[in-house]
């Protein structure tokens, strides 16, 4: 047997850190090479880590949500493998028995101040222990009580979490403490009924993986990019016919059409007439690229938190092949198979909600990209054409623009340009 201390590989694609979103084995598992051992987010995806070699595992390094940087050590191993066998570092004892290592003297450090014991006990456990705290414990639910009261019933050796307090929402009042001094804490105060005076739960998600990749995201975007939203409305009466022979007509190796192939076809269409929305902006050097290719990001929401795949050089597709291409890299996506390349490249980002897709929102653009399209739910609406009152399919949209780069009219032409197609979908074969 040998210790083994594997160490976070270089995963390439100059990544020099990672982070740990989940550790696949405990400390005492016995592993397979090529077991998986543990999951590192970058920044470009996330990478299931197998492990070297057969052995136990001794040792973990990082909690979940730890940043680690390329060549830290991850796990420690009992190695099954003899030490010919190991790749990397590793660690083993003497070599030769007849003069083992010396080791310093360890060095006397001066105890350490003894300081008081502060514990923490969550809200669940305050009532089975209650009779066993003492008065000076800090806990770290949320308590009500004036400045006042804190200090009175700090003076008295009183502990607030055993009290109930009469007050709104379970406020504590100096009745309350009258009472827990008269008893001798035997009660712990008065109990209103009109009110609430159950203490609140609190349960902390510390923000990990996609999730803080998300969050990071969103802030750079909305940190650096100064957004304008421009809303409109749709008429789909003729693009739902036109939706509906298509699906009738369709054989078994085409897909079931929705909205978005036919508004992906269409941007495909428009964006040579708008390039200045087809763009990436690096503002580190103050240049805008803009890109003949129509490469749309598909916004999607999966289990694991929000996707953008990419569905590359619409503008060179039919209307069955955009549909085919949006599912695959979608499903990809949700089954988390999605290549890096996959995941990467857009030029222009399309979200929707679907079905929950509301009236309207304030869609946050995909940085570093300059302009982002929201979908919302089609419905049938009364709408007054030549005089009379009658019902149309309306499909809002809410699109965002980077006003550094993007004028408003310009996105405002882009939105118009956009409704025109839609609305005469002919067109969009033409």
């Amino acid at each position: 047997m040998a210790k083994y201390e594997f160490k976070l590989p270089d995963i390439g694609e100059g990544v020099v850190e990672g982070e740990i979103v989940e550790w696949h084995v405990s400390i005492g598992d016995a592993v397979k090479e090529d077991d998986p051992v543990v999951d590192i987010m970058t920044d470009k995806a996330t990478v299931t880590i197998p492990s070297p070699v057969d052995g136990t595992v001794l040792s973990l390094s990082g909690d979940i949500g730890d940043m680690v940087p390329v060549g830290t050590t991850l796990i420690s191993f009992d190695s099954e493998n003899s030490d010919e066998n190991l790749e990397g570092d590793s660690t083993t004892g003497p070599t030769d028995e007849s003069e083992p290592e010396v080791l310093p003297e360890p060095e006397v450090l001066p105890e350490p101040e003894v300081l008081p014991k502060t514990e923490t006990i969550s809200p669940a456990r305050v009532n089975s222990v209650e009779s066993e705290i003492p008065n000076d414990v800090r806990y770290n639910e949320r308590i009500l009580a004036s400045p006042a009261v804190r200090r009175r019933a700090r003076e008295a050796g009183i502990n607030l979490v055993n009290i109930i307090g009469s007050g709104p929402a379970g406020r504590i009042r100096h009745a309350d403490l009258d009472v827990n001094i008269a008893t001798k804490g035997v009660t712990s105060g008065f109990i209103n009924n009109n009110h609430n005076t159950k203490r609140e739960a609190i349960t902390e998600v510390k923000i990990v993986g996609l999730r803080r990749k998300i969050a990071e995201q969103m802030v750079i975007s909305k940190r650096t990019i100064p957004h304008f939203s421009y809303f409109e409305e749709i008429d789909v009466t003729q693009l739902e016919e036109l939706r509906n022979n298509l699906n009738h007509s369709r054989d078994d190796t085409q897909p079931k059409l929705t909205y978005l192939p036919f508004i992906m076809m269409a941007l495909s269409k428009i964006m040579p007439d708008h390039p200045e929305c087809n763009a990436i902006f690096d503002d580190n050097v103050n240049i805008v690229s803009r890109h003949s290719g129509i490469n749309l990001g598909i916004a999607t929401q999966t289990d694991r938190g929000l996707y953008v795949p990419v569905v590359k050089n619409v503008e060179t597709m039919d209307i069955w092949t955009t549909a085919s291409e949006m599912q695959r890299v979608s499903g990809a996506a949700r089954k988390g198979t999605a290549s890096l390349d996959e995941l990467g490249g857009s030029t222009f980002t399309i979200t929707s909600l679907g079905r929950d897709g509301g009236l309207g929102a304030t869609p946050i653009i995909n940085h570093p990209e300059v302009a982002i399209l929201g979908v919302h739910k089609a419905r049938e609406m009364p709408v007054v054409m030549n005089g009379q009152i009658i019902i149309r399919r309306i499909m809002n949209v809410s699109s965002s623009f980077d006003h550094r780069v993007v004028d408003g009219a310009d996105g405002a032409s882009l939105i118009q340009h956009l409704k025109r197609m839609l609305e005469n979908p002919a067109l969009i074969f033409i």
